[in-house]
């Protein structure tokens, strides 16, 4: 698949042909090595946290080690020798890793790019695909746990990440590299740098392309990364800073299977027979189609930033940092319409191997005979909701602008304060398209309400980025299938920040506000404001339903204050606390799906009214030793978070007539989790060749209370319960899953020779529990919590521990330059673990019922538990898990001029 065409490529060969003409006019403006992040990066508006002064926990990850140690990795992962940081590979796709901060996910960890907010203005999360390139053009990644240092009114309940790109002035330097991998991974990378003229004009390029595969089968990807950067500093008082960045890329995805599929693929055949171990790179979404391969599940995306910086020296005490930038992210993720008498693609057989069978589907939408299909296709060529099988992609597009400033003030010595606006505008679009039709000639789409019964669709579009960054986000509106809304959310801002500094102490007082509005776009729904079909309400629990809502304003607000004391030149203590009023997002605001037209209902429209701020209060104290040849750092923490919103689906309930129904809701307000826990992490270098670090973190995450919700049939209407129309749910004292909750590492670095360095790192897992579905089993029925409640519950992962081991040497060639060589070997002992519990199924007595003259249910779960066939390492084979990877390499080239 093909990502740059002709005309991109002559402005990337222009640009990187400009660069290095360019260089031949400048100086090098930094020529030693600095420790200081702001001489070799953009800083502007990024709130840096400084050791010994800033009174937050805060790890620091420098260019070096990125480029020595993260060869084929996620992104994320390079943060995992770090306290409290869990990251893992997801699903093993290209860019498909995650990461958790204390427990928290990214929709509630602020990721920031050079002090500029990137997590999703309508979710809240941060998808590493997007950002991909980022290791190529970051010089330092700092993460700060906890609500940390920013100013911005953000979402930093887990902690801030900060990542710094390089400066168009750093100091003068090509690069050109070589990257390597297993099963196929290959990169190739450029980038250049002139330094700084007389006359302040500086730029850094940087292009790039990695495809290969990943470790699980059927894992094809390609991406590119591009970086442009030009700087002019005509005097003291201004600087100027212009980047465009991209990372157009496309890959195929996996998806959790059960660990019974994955045992049952242990000897590569699909026959129900489960080996003593899994398959680890086995893919359930893939097969063949005309000889190539194919997966019903593809990601592909392009989300080019812009963005410019102005730094004024107004005097010696006033300084303004201002920074405008947009986003156009153009892509989506793709999956199947439709089914084949009645079974959706995974439930199709497969072949011995475990592939989809896509010859077969094509051949079944085409109207041949395929036997173990069943009937024949009745409507050949035509594909619909219900008959024959078609793939789509959910398109996730947004254009987002925005503009954030920051003055700041030193009174004198020891004071000074800061002032600022956070400004953003963010409007996303959310169509579905037809990606393949699998033999099909045209698609049916019966889901607008204003076109029936139907319309069709005979377009299909390739699932690859466009190579131009400005693409519309819908190139024609009468080919949408599957869904059609947009979402729009506003944001404006203000902060400031009071600060006291003296020789022992530092410390601050900050707070910020924020207005935040949403609206959600349907053009599939019928609009209040016009004509309707007989019979149809356009009012759902009181509220009129439009195609356009109107906008939901919403106040946040965080207060924070911190101070930290050097003892003296060895030993620092520092404490911080503080709290944050944190807006819902889009989701929560508009949280109901659309049902089918049968329901006649419209209230996915409408908002939801139980809806409220989610508030967290947090507070944190820490230690720090510092030493010539030892540095420690110890800190413990306790976040208490409220009102978060969950909503809950699948409740059984009794409709007015009695009969049952199964498929009620549930909007939970005052769900409320505490996360607590101590965090150490140490550096010691006994010898000039010896470098040591150990982490240990500690952590107890639970969730603190019984919420309670509104129950609603499927068209939103509330059902009423023995008088009320509400649950409570027994959720007290649960933990909290998706994370490890005690994590440690040891790394060792030695360099027995000049410019060879050779490291190794063990890290440890334990205390990570599964996710779990929120159901009937956990209602609390006239005070009394259900039996089941207390069996079930997240599940405990097993344990695991890890060993990566790399080694780099540099060669000092002439006229300066350098060539570098890296090797990793990442997982060393193969070791297998599960890296994500998706669930927490366990069979309890609840699940079973005596049998009339046979076995009783406690009889029936004994039979079960001795089993072995139906465990692996203590867990249910019916959870749905990751394994992670087994073992994995990477190895470089770079040539530095």
């Amino acid at each position: 698949m093909k990502l740059i065409n002709k005309s991109m490529l002559s402005v990337v060969i222009t640009l990187s042909t400009a660069s290095v003409y360019y260089a031949q006019e400048v100086q090098d403006t930094v020529k030693t090595k600095s420790n200081d992040i702001e001489q070799v990066v953009i800083t502007g508006v990024a709130d840096i946290a400084k050791d010994r002064k800033t009174p937050v926990a805060v790890s620091t990850i420098k260019e070096a080690q990125i480029v020595q140690r993260l060869g084929n990795q996620e992104f994320p992962e390079i943060l995992s020798t770090t306290p409290s940081i869990y990251a893992t590979k997801g699903g093993g796709g290209f860019g498909d890793g995650r990461m958790n901060v204390r427990g928290f996910d990214t929709s509630n960890t602020a990721v920031m790019i050079n002090g500029v907010p990137v997590n999703d203005m309508e979710g809240g999360t941060v998808y590493w695909s997007n950002w991909a390139g980022l290791s190529d053009v970051t010089s330092a990644m700092q993460i700060q746990r906890g609500l940390g240092a920013s100013k911005l009114a953000i979402a930093s309940v887990g902690g801030t990440v900060n990542v710094i790109t390089r400066a168009a002035d750093k100091k003068r330097e090509g690069n050109v590299t070589l990257g390597l991998g297993n099963d196929g991974y290959l990169k190739t990378l450029f980038s250049y740098n002139t330094g700084k003229s007389a006359k302040g004009w500086s730029t850094s390029f940087l292009m790039s392309r990695t495809a290969g595969a990943m470790y699980i089968d059927g894992s094809d990807f390609e991406a590119y990364n591009y970086y442009f950067a030009l700087g002019f500093q005509p005097n003291k008082k201004h600087d100027f800073q212009f980047t465009f960045t991209g990372a157009p890329q496309w890959h195929n995805q996996t998806f959790n299977n059960t660990i019974a599929t994955d045992l049952d693929m242990g000897d590569g055949r699909l026959d129900g027979v489960l080996s003593d171990k899994p398959n680890r790179k086995y893919n359930s979404n893939w097969g063949y189609l005309n000889g190539r391969q194919f997966s019903q599940s593809v990601n592909y995306y392009s989300k080019p930033v812009a963005s410019i910086n102005w730094d004024w020296n107004i005097s010696e005490k006033s300084k303004l940092s201002t920074v405008g930038y947009a986003s156009w992210g153009r892509g989506g993720g793709t999956g199947v319409l439709g089914s084949i008498n009645g079974k959706n693609i995974n439930a199709l057989p497969k072949t011995a191997d475990g592939l989809i069978r896509f010859d077969d589907i094509y051949a079944w939408n085409t109207g041949q005979t395929v036997a173990d299909f069943g009937a024949n296709n009745k409507t050949p060529f035509i594909g619909t909701s219900s008959n024959g099988i078609t793939r789509r992609a959910s398109v996730n597009s947004h254009d987002w602008y925005g503009i954030l400033s920051n003055f700041q003030h030193k009174v004198n010595d020891n004071w000074n304060f800061s002032v600022g606006i956070d400004a953003r505008y963010y409007y996303g679009y959310h169509p579905g398209l037809v990606t393949d039709f699998l033999g099909n000639r045209e698609y049916r789409e019966a889901g607008n309400y204003n076109q029936s019964p139907y319309y069709t669709v005979t377009q299909s579009y390739n699932p690859t980025p466009s190579a131009n960054p400005f693409a519309a986000a819908v190139k024609d509106k009468s080919q949408i299938v599957y869904r059609n809304y947009d979402g729009k959310v506003l944001w404006g801002g203000v902060f400031g920040q009071l600060e006291y500094t003296n020789d022992k102490i530092s410390a601050f007082v900050q707070g910020s506000a924020s207005e935040q509005s949403n609206q959600r776009i349907d053009k599939w729904v019928w609009d209040g404001t016009s004509a309707v079909p007989t019979g149809i309400s356009t009012t759902q629990q009181g509220q009129a339903v439009s195609q356009t809502t109107d906008q939901k304003f919403r106040f946040g607000y965080n207060a924070k204050a911190g101070v930290n004391y050097n003892i003296d030149e060895h030993h620092n203590v520092f404490v911080n606390a503080g709290i944050y009023s944190k807006q819902p997002n889009q989701n929560a605001i508009f949280p109901y799906s659309l049902p089918t037209k049968t329901f006649g209902s419209l209230y996915q429209q409408i908002e939801n009214k139980d809806i409220r701020n989610e508030k967290v209060s947090s507070v944190e104290i820490g230690y720090g030793f510092k030493s010539d040849k030892f540095r420690a750092n110890l800190n413990g923490y306790y976040t208490d978070w409220k009102d978060r919103f969950v909503r809950v689906t699948g409740i059984a309930y009794n409709n007015a007539d009695g009969t049952p129904g199964t498929n009620g809701t549930a909007s939970l307000t005052g769900v409320r989790e505490v996360h607590m826990g101590v965090e150490l992490e140490t550096f010691y270098k006994p010898l000039n060749w010896l470098e040591l670090n150990g982490m240990l973190s500690l952590g107890n995450w639970k969730y603190k209370n019984n919420p309670t919700g509104r129950i609603a049939d499927v068209n939103g209407d509330p059902i009423i319960t023995n008088g009320v129309d509400g649950v409570t749910l027994a959720l007290d004292g649960l933990k909290v899953g998706d994370a490890a909750q005690t994590t440690a590492a040891l790394g060792a670095t030695v360099k027995p020779v000049k410019n060879l360095d050779v490291f190794a790192t063990w890290r440890y897992y334990d205390n990570l529990y599964g996710t779990f579905s929120i159901n009937n089993s956990y209602i609390i029925k006239d005070g009394v919590v259900p039996a089941a409640r207390a069996e079930k519950g997240s599940l405990k992962a097993p344990s695991y521990n890890l060993t990566d081991v790399g080694a780099s040497y540099t060669f000092n060639l002439n006229n300066g330059s350098r060539l570098i060589v890296t090797a990793n070997i990442y997982n060393l002992f193969d070791t297998t673990y599960i890296s994500d519990l998706r669930s927490s199924n366990k069979k309890t007595l609840s699940d079973y019922k005596d049998i009339a003259g046979g076995l009783t249910a406690q009889q029936q779960l004994d039979a079960y538990n001795a089993n072995p066939k139906n465990f692996y390492k203590g867990l249910d084979v019916s959870n749905n898990v990751y394994f992670g990877f087994g073992r994995t390499w990477a190895a470089s080239l770079s040539y530095r001029f």
